[in-house]
């Protein structure tokens, strides 16, 4: 809600509705993890990309 007609729920307000759809799903950047061991000759290298899903929310309904 606005101003006065606000309302705070601990953690969720009771009866209220969010309604999202989705855009997309994908997968983020790659993020490249090496791990170096100094005077060891040892090195290890990885790579991660996490998946995600893109949502446009397109109502906030209260009770």
């Amino acid at each position: 809600g606005e101003g006065e007609d606000a309302r705070v729920g601990a953690p969720l307000v009771d009866g209220a509705r969010v309604t999202a759809e989705v855009l997309e799903h994908g997968r983020g950047n790659k993020v490249h993890i090496i791990k170096f061991r100094r005077r060891k000759h040892h090195m290890k290298r990885q790579g991660h990309r996490q998946n995600y899903t893109a949502v446009r929310i397109t109502d906030i309904a209260g009770a």
